[in-house]
C-alpha cells in the first residue's frame, strides 16, 4: 500500500511538472504570437499605431453614415471650389476629423435610443447606440478622405466649358467622373494586396490622422509643466487659424515675395528668375502656409527621403532644364512668357479659342499653335 501511495504521488508530481511546462510552453508561443503581430518593421508605425481592438464596439451606425456622407460632400465640394485658385487651398480630413468628433458626441447624447423597425423587413436599427466611440470616428473621417481629394476628370469638364465655350451634358459629365473615379478605385482594390497589405508599404500622411485620433480619444494625464497631446493640438490648431488670416485676407502680398524683383523692377530677366508667380522664384519666399503645402501636401508628414527624392528632380527640372533650354532659345523659346499655362501661337502672341474659330477650323490642321515646353 505504502508503494502504491509513492507511485500515485511521483505520478501526480510528474503530470503537474508536464502541465506546467505544457501551460509555460503555451504562454511563451502565446507572447511569441503577440510578439510578432505587434512587431512593425516600420518604427514610425510601432511608435503610433496601436494594436488594441474592441470588437464589441458599433461601427456602422445612423451617426457614421449621416457624418461620413455630409463631411465626403463638403470637402468634395470645398476642395474642388478652392482648387482653381492660383496657390490651391486644399481642405484636409483633418479638418473634418476633428469637426465630427463634438457633432458625434453631441447626437450621443440628444438622439434617441430606442430601436426603428425598416418596414417589410425584419432589420432594425438605433439612431443612438451608444456613446461615440473611435471606430465611428475613423469610419467617418474614411469617408471625408474619399471626398478630400479633387477629381482629374473635372478638368476636362473644366477645359470644354472655360477655354473651348461648349455646353456639355451635366450627365455626361457625371458619367465621366463617375467612370474615372470608379476605375480609380478598382485599380486600387487590385493592388491592395501589394500597397496596403504589406507591412513595408507604410503611408506616412496616415499617421498624422493616427497621432490624432489617439489625441481625441484616449484620456492622457498631463505631467508636470507639460502639455497633453490634445492641448498641444489645440494650441497648434488655434494659433494656425489666427495667422491664416493674416495672409489670406488681411496681407496677401506675403504669399509671394521676391527681393529681386524689388531690387530690379525694370530689368525682366531679374523678373524671370525671382518671381515665384511667373518666374523661376529664385530668392522669393513666402508667410503663407497653403504656398508650401497646396501642391505636394504638408512636409511635416512626409519622410526626409522622399522630400529630397521630389526635391532632386525640382531642382534638375526648373532650375537646370529649363533656364538651358530658355536661355539658349531652343525652338524659340524667347518669343513666350518663361512660365505661363496659355497657348501661344508661334509667333508669341496670346491664342484665344472661340466659337466661329472652332466651327471654321480644326485644332489639328494648325501648325503655328504651341504651348510651352515646361508645360508639357
Amino acid at each position: 500500500m505504502e508503494i502504491l501511495n509513492k507511485y500515485l504521488d511521483t505520478y501526480s508530481l510528474g503530470t503537474k511538472v508536464k502541465n506546467t511546462a505544457m501551460a509555460d510552453e503555451r504562454r511563451a508561443g502565446e507572447q511569441n504570437v503577440d510578439e510578432e503581430i505587434n512587431d512593425s518593421p516600420i518604427e514610425e508605425v510601432r511608435l503610433t499605431v496601436p494594436i488594441t481592438d474592441d470588437p464589441t464596439l458599433p461601427v456602422l451606425t445612423f451617426r457614421t453614415w449621416l457624418l461620413g456622407i455630409v463631411a465626403c460632400a463638403l470637402l468634395a465640394f470645398m476642395n474642388q471650389f478652392f482648387g482653381y485658385r492660383n496657390n490651391q487651398l486644399t481642405i484636409s480630413a483633418i479638418s473634418a476629423q476633428i469637426v465630427v468628433l463634438p457633432l458625434g458626441k453631441l447626437m450621443a447624447a440628444t438622439l434617441p435610443t430606442r430601436n426603428f423597425h425598416v418596414p417589410f423587413t425584419n432589420l432594425s436599427f438605433s439612431l443612438n447606440p451608444g456613446p461615440f466611440n473611435l471606430k465611428e470616428h475613423v469610419l467617418i473621417t474614411i469617408f471625408a478622405n474619399c471626398g478630400a481629394n479633387s477629381v482629374y476628370a473635372v478638368n476636362i469638364v473644366t477645359i470644354v466649358k472655360a477655354f473651348y465655350r461648349k455646353s456639355l451634358n451635366p450627365i455626361a459629365a457625371y458619367l465621366l467622373v463617375q467612370t474615372t473615379q470608379m476605375m480609380g478605385y478598382g485599380w486600387a482594390g487590385l493592388f491592395r494586396k501589394f500597397l496596403v497589405d504589406s507591412p513595408y508599404m507604410w503611408w506616412p500622411s496616415n499617421l498624422v490622422q493616427v497621432s490624432l485620433f489617439r489625441a481625441l480619444n484616449e484620456r492622457e494625464s498631463r505631467r508636470k509643466g507639460g502639455m497633453t497631446r490634445l492641448q498641444f493640438f489645440l494650441a497648434v490648431f488655434i494659433s494656425s487659424f489666427a495667422y491664416y488670416l493674416i495672409p489670406g485676407y488681411f496681407f496677401p502680398a506675403i504669399s509671394s515675395l521676391s527681393f529681386m524683383c524689388w531690387i530690379w523692377k525694370d530689368s525682366i530677366t531679374m523678373q524671370q528668375i525671382g518671381s515665384a508667380v511667373s518666374g523661376l522664384g529664385i530668392g522669393s519666399f513666402a508667410f503663407d502656409w497653403s504656398a508650401v503645402a497646396g501642391f505636394l501636401g504638408s512636409p511635416l508628414a512626409t519622410p526626409g527621403f522622399a522630400i529630397i527624392n521630389m526635391m532632386i528632380g525640382f531642382v534638375l527640372f526648373l532650375y537646370i532644364l529649363v533656364p538651358i533650354g530658355y536661355w539658349t532659345n531652343s525652338y524659340n523659346a524667347k518669343r513666350f512668357p518663361l512660365f505661363s499655362s496659355h497657348v501661344f501661337t508661334t509667333n508669341g502672341t496670346a491664342f484665344t479659342l472661340t466659337k466661329s474659330w472652332i466651327r471654321k477650323h480644326s485644332l489639328l490642321a494648325r501648325k503655328d499653335i504651341t504651348v510651352l515646353a515646361q508645360s508639357v
